[in-house]
């Protein structure tokens, strides 16, 4: 590949949407990801990591643990930040989630569809207002899609229906502000709705996937939380509930770590870990789903000094994404904005989402990981329900004094950091057998190297057999010998392995074998004893 076509490959990487349909067929034809017990049917919500999933989730968790825990980032003067690591109990003592405000208020808005029996999130509902609308038909219809909904499918349905209706005016809100909407008989608009005016016709909402209106029911809360129980009986006094999230394990361990690591603040605690949410619809792969990982740290630091660390965070774990592989033209900062906010971060300098661009978003973004200052509210909470102290005695200043630390998590899904990988790597390329490569940064690829003899005989299975011993102590290495070279090719190139390294005819006489470039197909022949090495560098470059 000439260099004008390397350029021109690259910028069609970070400006072409790719298929999720095709994405999400090759992670299971290459076994990334499989539907949970697919052969019952599978289970809504719920995915496992086939072979080469779990060797590429596993390099990216622990890529942020080393980053985060054992070589942690340099800090704003020049030195070392202190992060410990943690892994608490997935089930903790119920009065934790009671003191963390999920028990009593951790629910989304819900909605019935009853001619269809599907249920929706009504947050990710979105109307579509005309901005004229006589009052007097009572048959006008006002259609409502799922969030992300391609235009062209929207257009499909009101060509469908036979309405004389045009996007272009409509207005697009959530269908849980539709209350701040109504109609002025005067100018004949959907505005927000002042005093006097008459609210938005319900029974006029055509649902997604029907055809007639009045289907969706009004909405309820329901609640995220699963529920168990502990112990032979099963009652009121025994239930428990799965982690939503690994934070309030660091929070609760905070003064153990304080008491007993020779920590001071600041300073950070991280766990990664498994977390456990009924969501009401599970949807783009697994990007939402019920069963999780996340990556999550929570740096206490002086109330002074939040905004300080705040910014280092969000600048810092921008820049980690894009260490790993994701392009920066994939990312964006988003600041929430006030109506958006947790309840725990209302008081502080706010949250900011890093965002990546999803297929499923394109061309907008959706969530990778947010960077919140909590303030002082979990450890006020504990303090409260638990009786114990949560101060911190800083005796480093004079004179020496008492204060709650505030919190600033970096929270990264360690999930939808899989799938934003897999969608940032996967690459068309018409010219290849495979039609498409992915372009894994050689550190996150799940195999690093394949060692294919050219034909099994003529000493050379022997030869590369050695190779492989060898190399496969320092780093993922695949021994392939099945197919011709060119299959052989098209399959590490579907699976992301930036090296293949071929032993052919010409390797008992030269004592070389030919390393052919992932990204480039670009071929070197390299000397036997010198390949190791030649790969060990490329990894981390």
């Amino acid at each position: 590949m000439s260099n004008v076509q390397a350029v021109e490959q690259e910028k069609m990487n970070t400006t072409d949407k790719i298929s999720m349909d095709d994405l999400v067929a090759l992670c299971k034809r290459r076994g990334f990801i499989f539907p949970a017990s697919e052969i019952y049917g599978g289970i809504n919500g719920f995915w496992d990591f086939g072979p080469l999933g779990i060797l590429l989730k596993n390099n990216l968790r622990d890529r942020w643990w080393n980053d985060m825990v054992i070589t942690p980032p340099i800090g704003p003067n020049g030195e070392p930040l202190k992060i410990v690591g943690l892994d608490s109990s997935i089930i903790q003592n119920p009065k934790v989630w009671e003191a963390s405000g999920h028990v009593g208020g951790f629910s989304d808005p819900m909605v019935d569809c009853r001619e269809t029996k599907k249920r929706y999130r009504a947050d990710h509902l979105i109307v579509y207002l005309p901005n004229e609308l006589e009052q007097e038909n009572q048959d006008q219809s006002i259609l409502v899609f799922v969030e992300g909904t391609p235009k062209q499918e929207i257009e499909k349905k009101i060509k469908k229906l036979k309405l004389s209706l045009s996007l272009s005016q409509c207005e697009c809100i959530p269908l849980t502000d539709l209350d701040k909407y109504g109609y002025t008989e005067d100018y004949g608009l959907w505005l927000l709705r002042p005093n006097g005016t008459k609210k938005v016709d319900r029974s006029r909402l055509v649902a997604p996937d029907v055809k007639k209106p009045d289907t969706l029911t009004e909405a309820r809360q329901f609640n995220l939380m699963f529920e168990s129980s502990a112990g032979a009986v099963k009652d009121a006094a025994s239930k428990v509930y799965l982690r939503p999230e690994t934070a309030q394990g660091c929070f609760t361990n905070y003064k153990n770590i304080v008491d007993n690591m020779r920590v001071r603040v600041p300073f950070g605690i991280a766990q990664i870990g498994k977390a456990f949410r009924n969501e009401v619809t599970p949807r783009n792969f697994i990007y939402r789903s019920r069963e999780f990982e996340q990556m999550e740290m929570e740096w206490f630091c002086h109330p002074d000094e939040a905004r300080l660390w705040f910014d280092f965070w969000k600048d810092e774990r921008k820049k980690w994404w894009e260490a790993v592989g994701v392009s920066t033209e994939n990312l964006q900062l988003r600041q929430h904005d006030q109506d958006e906010l947790s309840h725990y971060a209302k008081a502080g300098v706010g949250t900011v989402d890093i965002e990546y661009r999803f297929p499923f978003t394109w061309p907008g973004f959706g969530e990778l990981e947010g960077v919140a200052h909590r303030c002082d509210f979990d450890l006020i909470q504990h303090e409260k329900h638990s009786g114990k102290k949560m101060e911190y005695f800083d005796d480093s200043v004079q004179p020496p004094r008492r204060f709650l630390p505030h919190v600033i998590e970096p929270a990264a899904g360690l999930t939808r950091g899989v799938l934003a990988l897999l969608a940032e790597a996967y690459t068309a390329d018409p010219s290849r057998p495979s039609k498409m490569y992915l372009k894994f940064n050689p550190s996150i690829a799940p195999v690093k190297a394949a060692v294919l003899p050219l034909v099994n005989k003529n000493g050379l299975p022997e030869i590369a057999q050695k190779l492989y011993y060898s190399m496969r102590t320092k780093f993922m290495t695949e021994y392939d010998a099945k197919s011709n070279i060119g299959k052989r090719y098209a399959r590490h190139d579907e699976i992301g392995t930036p090296f293949c390294i071929t032993v052919d005819n010409d390797t008992p006489k030269d004592q070389a074998v030919t390393i052919r470039f992932r990204d480039t197909m670009a071929q070197e022949r390299v000397a036997l004893d010198k390949v190791e090495g030649f790969v060990q560098k490329a990894l981390k470059e």
